[in-house]
C-alpha cells in the first residue's frame, strides 16, 4: 500500500528508548556515521573520523556557525518564589522574548533577581504568550550568562544539563550567538577533521541559522500541510553565495552540515541562484519540494514524525529514508543530538 506523504504518521517509526543518547561521547569523532545513497538506497556504515575519506576533493561544505546559549536562567521574584526564564530571541538591546515559569505569576510590572549582577522587569507580553522581559546589569551581559546560565538541553535528554554540556552541546565552530539549540550535525566535528578536509581540498564555508525552540515543536496535525513552522533568524554574506552560485555552475557538490543549514541555504534560493542577506524564515521543507542548492547531507537521527524526517524524505527519497532508520535501529545507532549521524549523497 503507497503511503499518503501528506500525513503525518507516514513518518513514525518504533524507536526503543535505550537508542537515544543521553551523554556525548568522550571523542566527537568516535560517533557512527551511516552513508546512505540517495540513488540506489545503498547503506553503509562508518565511523565519523572516516568523512574526510567520503567526500569529493572537489565538494564544498557548508557549516551554520550559531553558537547556543546558556538560555535557561534561574531567579527569585521579589517576593522570593522561584521562577524559570528561557531566552528566545533579542527584540531590541537588553530586551527579549523570553518564556516563564510559573506563568500565571509572572505578569507586567514584575521584577526577577538572577543573583547579584542581574535583573529583569517583565514589561509586557507577547503576541503566543511569553513574555517580554527588559535585562539591567553592570558589566557585560553575555559573560553574566555564561556563568549563570544552564544549557538547554532538548527534553529527550532527560538529566539535568551539566557544566561540561556548554562545551559539548557546541559545535567546535561556533561564533555567532543566538541559538536555543545546537545545530547537531555539527557536533562531530573535530579540528583535525577540517584540518583533513581542507588538505584533500575541500572549501567549508560558513552561513548562519539561530536555531529555535521551534526545531522541537512536534507536529500535531494528522495532515503535515497544516503544520505552521516557527520563523528562525538567518543569513549569508555574499562571498558564500558567490562561492556556491560559482560551484554549482563548475558542477561541484554543495554538502550541507545539518538541517538548518539546509534550511537557510534552501530559503535565499531563487531559481536555482543562491541570494544572499538576512532574514527571518519558515521554510518547511517536505516531500514534492525539490530542493535547489544542496547535493549532499550530513545529519544526525531525527525524532519521529518530525519535520526534520520529512525535509530529509524530501532530499534522499521517502523509502530510502524510511528504510536507513530502520537498519539504523536494528544496528542500534544512537539517536538524537547526542546521537550518531548520517551522511547522504
Amino acid at each position: 500500500m503507497k503511503k499518503d506523504l501528506m500525513k503525518r504518521n507516514s513518518y513514525y517509526y518504533d524507536l526503543p528508548e535505550k537508542l537515544i543518547a543521553q551523554y556525548p561521547l568522550q571523542k566527537r569523532d568516535n560517533s557512527r556515521l551511516l552513508y546512505l545513497s540517495k540513488d540506489t538506497g545503498n547503506v553503509e556504515h562508518h565511523n565519523f573520523g572516516e568523512l574526510p575519506s567520503l567526500i569529493g576533493s572537489n565538494d564544498i561544505l557548508v557549516i551554520n556557525k550559531t553558537k547556543v546559549i546558556p538560555a535557561r536562567l534561574f531567579g527569585k521574584r521579589d517576593t522570593g518564589g522561584k521562577v524559570e526564564v528561557f531566552l528566545l530571541n533579542m527584540i531590541e538591546e537588553d530586551v527579549w522574548e523570553c518564556l516563564v515559569k510559573p506563568g500565571r505569576k509572572l505578569k507586567p510590572g514584575i521584577t526577577v533577581n538572577f543573583g547579584d549582577k542581574l535583573t529583569g522587569k517583565i514589561i509586557d507580553y507577547t503576541d503566543d504568550g511569553a513574555r517580554k522581559i527588559k535585562f539591567e546589569y553592570e558589566g557585560d551581559f553575555w559573560q553574566i550568562i555564561d556563568e549563570i546560565g544552564t544549557v538547554p538541553l532538548p527534553p529527550y535528554i532527560k538529566r539535568e544539563a551539566q557544566n561540561s554540556d556548554k562545551n559539548t552541546y557546541q559545535t567546535v565552530y561556533a561564533k555567532e550567538k543566538g541559538s536555543v539549540a545546537a545545530p547537531t550535525a555539527g557536533l562531530h566535528f573535530t579540528k583535525e577533521i577540517f584540518d583533513e578536509l581542507k588538505k584533500n581540498g575541500v572549501q567549508v564555508i560558513e552561513l548562519t541559522l539561530h536555531v529555535g525552540l521551534g526545531t522541537f515543536r512536534p507536529v500535531k496535525s494528522e495532515d503535515i500541510l497544516s503544520h505552521i513552522m516557527h520563523s528562525e533568524y538567518c543569513q549569508i554574506d555574499k562571498e558564500t553565495a558567490e562561492i556556491i552560485n560559482k560551484a554549482k555552475a563548475n558542477n561541484q557538490r554543495i554538502i550541507a552540515v545539518g538541517t538548518t543549514t539546509t534550511r537557510t541555504l534552501e530559503s535565499f534560493a531563487e531559481n536555482g541562484i543562491l541570494k544572499y542577506g538576512s532574514h527571518w524564515t519558515d521554510i518547511f521543507i517536505y516531500p514534492g519540494k525539490k530542493l535547489q542548492i544542496i547535493d549532499g547531507l550530513i545529519t544526525n537521527f531525527h525524532m519521529p514524525e518530525s519535520t526534520l524526517m520529512m525535509l530529509v524524505s524530501a532530499f534522499a527519497g521517502y523509502e530510502n529514508i524510511m528504510n536507513a532508520y530502520q537498519i539504523a535501529v536494528k544496528e542500534e545507532y544512537r539517536f538524537f543530538s547526542y546521537g550518531d549521524a548520517m551522511l547522504i549523497l
